[in-house]
C-alpha cells in the first residue's frame, strides 16, 4: 500500500522529523537569543547608570531612567526572540502599541506629574529641606518622587502636591541663598527728631551680631503718611537667622523708641461736625 488515502507515512515522519529539527532549531536559538540579550541589557543597563552618576545626575532620575531603559531593551529582546521561533511581531507589536496609547490617554494627568516630576529633577528649582512656595502651598520639600513632592508645613502637616502642580506656576525658593534681607517698616511721629530717630535706628542694628557687614544695612526715611514718617530698615542676615532677627529687632526697637521717648502714633482722622440747625436759626434771627 502506498499509504491511507494516498498520504505516504514515511513521508509524514521525515517531514515532521525536518519541522520538528528546525523548530528545535529555532527553539534553542531563541532562547540563545534572550540569554545572550539578556546579558547585553544588563550591561548597557550598568555603563548607563555608571555613566549618569559620573555626570552626577539625581540618583532618584538614574534609577527610573535605567530602569526604563532596561524595560525597553528586554522588550526588543524577548519580541527578536519571539520573531526567530517564527511568530509574527507585527501583530504584536500594533497590538502593543494600542494598548499603550489607551494606557497613556487614561492616565494623562499622571503622564503630566511625571514629566514635571523628571523636570524637577533635571533642572533642580528646589531640593530637599528648601523652603519653597509653589503651587498654592508653601513648605520644607521633605522628599521629590517622580510623581509629586512632599512638604512640611510651618505647622508640622504633611503635603502631597502634584509636580504638575508644582511646575504649573511660579516657584519661589526661599532657601536658595545662604543670606536674605529683613525688611522692616517703622512708622514715628512728625514731631520726632529725624537725626535722634536715625541713630537709635542705627544703634538696634549694630547691636544685634547676627546682622551681616556686607550688604551693608539700609536706613532710611521712605514716606510721610497720613499720620507718621515711615523708616525703612534693611539688614542682612544669614538665612536661617532671618525670622530670629526679624522679630527680635522689631522687639527692640519698640524697647528703645519707648526708652528714648519717640512715639509710634496711632492712626488720626479730625473730625468737623457743622451744626446745620443753629445755623438756620441764626439766619431767621437775622
Amino acid at each position: 500500500m502506498d499509504g491511507i488515502n494516498g498520504i505516504d507515512p514515511g513521508g509524514l515522519i521525515a517531514h515532521l522529523q525536518t519541522t520538528g529539527l528546525a523548530f528545535a532549531i529555532n527553539l534553542v536559538a531563541a532562547a540563545a537569543i534572550f540569554v545572550i540579550g539578556r546579558w547585553v541589557a544588563k550591561g548597557l543597563h550598568r555603563l548607563m547608570i555608571r555613566g549618569m552618576q559620573r555626570a552626577k545626575v539625581e540618583p532618584l532620575l538614574v534609577k527610573f531612567l535605567g530602569n526604563i531603559v532596561y524595560t525597553l531593551l528586554l522588550i526588543f529582546v524577548v519580541l527578536a526572540a519571539i520573531s526567530r521561533v517564527g511568530i509574527q511581531t507585527a501583530s504584536l507589536i500594533a497590538v502593543i502599541g494600542a494598548a499603550g496609547l489607551a494606557v497613556g490617554l487614561a492616565l494623562q494627568g499622571s503622564l503630566a506629574n511625571f514629566a514635571a516630576g523628571v523636570m524637577v529633577i533635571i533642572f533642580r528649582p528646589y531640593k530637599i529641606g528648601d523652603y519653597v512656595e509653589a503651587g498654592g502651598v508653601a513648605g520644607v520639600i521633605v522628599d521629590v518622587q517622580i510623581f509629586t513632592t512632599e512638604l512640611k508645613t510651618g505647622d508640622n502637616r504633611k503635603i502631597i502636591v502634584p509636580n504638575g502642580q508644582m511646575m504649573s506656576g511660579a516657584i519661589t525658593n526661599v532657601s536658595a541663598h545662604d543670606t536674605r534681607r529683613v525688611d522692616l517698616a517703622v512708622g514715628v511721629g512728625y514731631d520726632a527728631d529725624i537725626d535722634r530717630v536715625r541713630r537709635v535706628l542705627e544703634g538696634v542694628v549694630a547691636d544685634d551680631p547676627r546682622v551681616l557687614d556686607e550688604p551693608a544695612p539700609n536706613i532710611r526715611m521712605s514716606a510721610m503718611g497720613e499720620s507718621s514718617v515711615t523708616w525703612i530698615v534693611r539688614p542682612w542676615v544669614r538665612a536661617g537667622d532671618y525670622w530670629d532677627v526679624h522679630w527680635g529687632m522689631t522687639e527692640e526697637i519698640k524697647r528703645r523708641f519707648d526708652r528714648e521717648g519717640i512715639s509710634i502714633p496711632f492712626p488720626q482722622r479730625d473730625v468737623h461736625v457743622h451744626h446745620h440747625g443753629d445755623a438756620a436759626s441764626d439766619l431767621g434771627r437775622r
